[in-house]
């Protein structure tokens, strides 16, 4: 299976009685997010389920896409890798799921799935890690296919 998870686009501070969910994305992370979804839509396979964490900007982050997508409460900021890998269906989904979401969750399944050293890798704001999973000699690996930032688009 592949599992694709793209973290939101770079976002506003919050201001006043502005609450964390409540953050859009910046002029910046709109061009991000845009350069991502371009290069996103060439490379996603039809069929390819899209979940979305509930925070506004990780829905404008997706809506760059143009593509249909679900939003799961259990994407939210703070959600554990078991979650979101659970919600994923992994390693044993059937098609590609692409995850938007959030850091520290996004790092820490990356490295819980490419078995790091440390609990948690840096995803840049707008990145989009795809990894697949495979077996082979009769044991479940991890494979990185490709890191992407939307500067290098």
């Amino acid at each position: 299976m592949d599992l694709i998870l793209w973290r939101h686009a770079e976002a506003q501070e919050p201001e006043g009685d502005m609450s964390d969910l409540e953050r859009a994305l910046t002029r910046r992370g709109d061009k991000q997010a845009a350069r991502m979804a371009a290069w996103l839509d060439r490379q996603l396979p039809e069929g390819t389920r899209i979940l979305c964490s509930p925070a506004v900007r990780t829905e404008q982050t997706v809506k760059a896409l143009g593509r249909r997508y679900k939003v799961h409460e259990e994407l939210l900021p703070g959600a554990s890798p078991a979650q979101l890998l659970q919600l994923a269906g992994w390693p044993n989904a059937k098609v590609p799921v692409l995850i938007v979401g959030h850091q520290p969750t996004l790092g820490e399944t990356i490295s819980r799935l490419l078995q790091m050293a440390n609990p948690e890798c840096s995803v840049k704001k707008g990145a989009v890690w795809w990894l697949r999973s495979r077996e082979r000699d009769a044991s479940q690996q991890t494979v990185l296919v490709t890191v992407q930032t939307a500067e290098m688009l």
